[in-house]
């Protein structure tokens, strides 16, 4: 029987070659069809695109997916969670997201040329799409987790610490700092001593560090503290206290691709599906999603977030208000703009002398 490690390994490349294989032949089958009606009802044009697609994933798979994977698997030193950057999360958006985008358009530019309203690929090909990237993006971040029991103190690697107690520097003393008290005999009076013959315990410390009291522990840290606190939640209602990382993680993956989901639903709009703005919506679409190959620790996702999605995204949706009228909710422009803002004022602005006033707040 194989181990745990084993079956949760077969099913999260299963799942991931799904999600690579499945939307390239839904897409292009659509793309098929598409071209079929196009040419009234030609089916060679439709088993010539179908065959097409076939040719293609099978390359992929066998020139570029299958010897990463195996570099991959073979190096775990250099696993997901320790990297800067993911390849295979790369190599899926190479592999699959970009074709899929491109045959969307292309899609589009035919309908156009040809003065036919045939099909906008408004559901299933594009949902299948996005939530295929989801996917790769949940089981490259929860690859390191076992799937069954506890999260084994996992969870501080995916939410934030409460509040906690800041780790306390040592503190001079009154007595320390008071000079030495010569006695009317004219020597020095020392430390008192202990009945065993040693000094006591605090003048011990005075002792080892002239000037300085040390603590005999160190302040809580701030995982003992949030542990603890949650610990602390107990009796009939305690489960709603209840968390774990791994859950999160889900809710986390869909919240941050939630914005790139909704540009890539205004260009399913008919207005703006069969005009010219169908290219800038799926390029800067395709262009947000190279975020995927950034690890989310990585400290350059925030300011590739910036770059890649929310500048853009701002300028374009409200290129598209002004055009088609209110084709996306005001709702999102305000996020692009407040994101931008924040992240420009935070990182730059609050750098310059000016901020930096202790008069300020």
């Amino acid at each position: 029987m194989p181990s745990g490690k084993k079956v949760k390994l077969i099913l999260y490349e299963g799942l991931q070659f799904a999600a690579l294989v499945v939307p390239i032949f839904v897409v292009m089958e659509r793309f098929a069809s598409l071209i079929s009606d196009a040419r009234g009802r030609d089916q060679t044009a439709y088993w010539l695109v179908v065959a097409a697609s076939i040719a293609y994933v099978t390359s992929a798979v066998l020139l570029v997916w299958v010897p990463l994977k195996f570099l991959v698997l073979r190096r775990r030193r250099f696993s997901s969670e320790n990297q800067q950057w993911r390849p295979t999360a790369l190599a899926y958006l190479v592999l699959c997201t970009f074709p899929c985008f491109a045959i969307i358009i292309a899609s589009s530019k035919v309908q156009v040329d040809g003065g036919l309203r045939l099909d906008r690929f408004t559901e299933l090909p594009v949902s299948l799409v996005l939530v295929s990237l989801i996917c790769v993006d949940i089981i490259e971040r929860i690859r390191h987790c076992r799937l069954i029991g506890p999260s084994d103190g996992l969870d501080s690697d995916f939410d934030m610490p409460g509040p906690a107690l800041p780790q306390l520097d040592q503190v001079t003393t009154v007595t320390a700092q008071l000079p030495a008290d010569d006695g009317q005999d004219g020597s020095t009076r020392g430390p008192p001593e202990a009945k065993n013959g040693g000094p006591p315990g605090r003048w011990q410390d005075l002792a080892g560090s002239p000037g300085r009291s040390t603590f005999s522990s160190r302040a809580p840290s701030a995982a003992y503290l949030y542990t603890s606190r949650r610990r602390s939640y107990s009796g009939p209602l305690g489960f709603l206290w209840r968390r774990d990382g791994r859950s999160e993680v889900f809710v986390d993956s869909f919240l941050f691709w939630l914005d790139t989901v909704e540009m890539v639903r205004v260009a399913g709009e008919p207005a703006v599906f069969y005009s010219a703005w169908v290219f800038p919506v799926y390029i800067l679409a395709f262009m947000s999603t190279l975020r995927l190959a950034i690890a989310p620790h990585n400290p350059l996702l925030c300011s590739a977030g910036f770059a890649l999605q929310e500048l853009p995204f701002l300028v374009l949706r409200v290129s598209l208000i002004v055009v088609f009228g209110y084709v996306t909710p005001v709702l999102y422009p305000l996020k692009n703009v407040l994101v931008s803002l924040t992240f420009i004022y935070f990182t730059f602005l609050s750098k310059l002398r000016i901020f930096k006033r202790q008069s300020m707040f």
